[in-house]
């Protein structure tokens, strides 16, 4: 059977090296992305010109309606979905809690946890084999924010990401039966653009000497963790929050 994967903030950091690693592995790719146009259309066309079955989609996880539209459009276009990265994710200017207001909150937890949820319960829609699918797999991009708590900085990040790893495991329960595996990975301190986006591009160095391995991870590494939860290597595997994070 044809692998298709939705890949979620698939156009930089984390989201574009599973989608390399995916495409690599045979997997036919939806590279969704929210507004990125230029970069999600020049990795769509790096992994075209290397061979693979590639599509793009933009649209806001958090907007219920799209993601719909995009479940639709990929089984259209690539096939039934056999598995979901549960990738994208934002955060705002570093801050104590006492300076952030509720529109933040509702931002935050808007992308993290509520576009989650959408895209997970439709891929379970599809793949749920008393819905007549075969299976798959899905996997969360959490963060290692989740149980440290990101104090001075993102607590409300961190506290969707606590959302997400809850979701996982009781999701995992639900669908297990229906032959779909739910895990979460939870990258530590990787080296991509979310850092400048939360103010601070220079954080990975900052706080590496807190990390056992003293060093930021790669994208790639993370990525790689993904596509083994993902692939038959894992079929006894649902339920888990596998951390990558040099031992932080």
């Amino acid at each position: 059977m044809q692998k298709v994967v939705i890949i979620t903030g698939a156009s930089r950091g984390i989201g574009a090296a599973t989608a390399r690693l995916a495409a690599k592995r045979g997997y036919r790719v939806c590279i969704n992305y929210a507004r990125n146009h230029d970069a999600a259309n020049q990795l769509a066309e790096e992994l075209t010109q290397a061979g693979a079955s590639v599509m793009t989609f933009a649209a806001n996880v958090a907007d219920e309606a799209a993601v719909i539209d995009m479940f639709n459009a990929v089984n259209d276009t690539l096939g039934p979905i056999t598995a979901l990265v549960n990738n994208a994710g934002i955060l705002e200017k570093q801050s104590k809690l006492e300076f952030m207001s509720a529109g933040r909150f509702e931002r935050v937890f808007a992308v993290n946890v509520f576009g989650a949820f959408f895209c997970l319960r439709e891929a379970i829609k599809r793949m749920a084999v008393s819905n007549g699918g075969a299976g798959g797999a899905v996997v969360n991009v959490s963060s290692r924010a989740a149980p440290l708590g990101a104090a001075f900085e993102y607590v409300d990040y961190a506290a969707s990401k606590a959302a997400l790893d809850a979701m996982t495991v009781g999701v995992s329960q639900e669908v297990a039966a229906d032959n779909i595996r739910v895990n979460s990975v939870r990258p530590g301190l990787i080296d991509t653009d979310i850092h400048a986006s939360g103010g601070e591009p220079g954080r990975i160095a900052r706080l590496a000497a807190r990390v056992p391995m003293q060093r930021g991870g790669q994208a790639d590494e993370v990525a790689n963790t993904i596509l083994w939860l993902l692939s038959d290597e894992a079929s006894y595997v649902t339920g888990s929050v596998v951390d990558v994070s040099g031992g932080r």
